[in-house]
Formats: C-alpha cells, sequence, structure tokens
C-alpha cells in the first residue's frame, strides 16, 4: 500500500512540476515567433524530461539543453535520452 501511494505521489509531483511549462507553451509562446533550434522545442523536451525522469533530474536535462541554445550550440533532432 505505502509503495502505491509514492508512486501516486511521484505521478502527480510530476504532473504539478509541468503546469509552468504548459502555461508557457499555451500562454505565452503564441505570443512570440518560433525561434527554437532544436525539434522537440525546449519547452516541449523539458515537460517530457520532467514526466520521464522526475523533477530534479528533468530540470537538469531541462537546463543542459537550454543552455545549448545559442548560435554556436548545434541544433536539430535532440530527444530526450
Amino acid at each position: 500500500m505505502k509503495r502505491l501511494n509514492k508512486e501516486i505521489l511521484t505521478k502527480t509531483i510530476r504532473k504539478v512540476a509541468v503546469w509552468p511549462v504548459l502555461f508557457y507553451q499555451y500562454g505565452i509562446s503564441p505570443l512570440f515567433p518560433s525561434s527554437c533550434r532544436f525539434t522537440p522545442t525546449c519547452s516541449e523536451y523539458t515537460k517530457q524530461a520532467i514526466l520521464k525522469y522526475g523533477l530534479l533530474k528533468g530540470s537538469k536535462l531541462s537546463a543542459k539543453r537550454i543552455s545549448k541554445c545559442h548560435p554556436w550550440g548545434g541544433s536539430g533532432y535532440d530527444p530526450v535520452p
């Protein structure tokens, strides 16, 4: 029973953690022209990373990805590992 509660809590935290990303994707991002160098976009990558790995590791992967977003940082397909 405790394991089930821990799994439910973990999934809930992950889903709540992506709310700011969803707000950005649907509320802020449409107001600006698309400029992401990567596929999936950095916000989609962040959402996928948090849902797959949790808040801490997902955020770390997201920060690493966003740090590559500059003219010399590459571009193209870069999925969540």
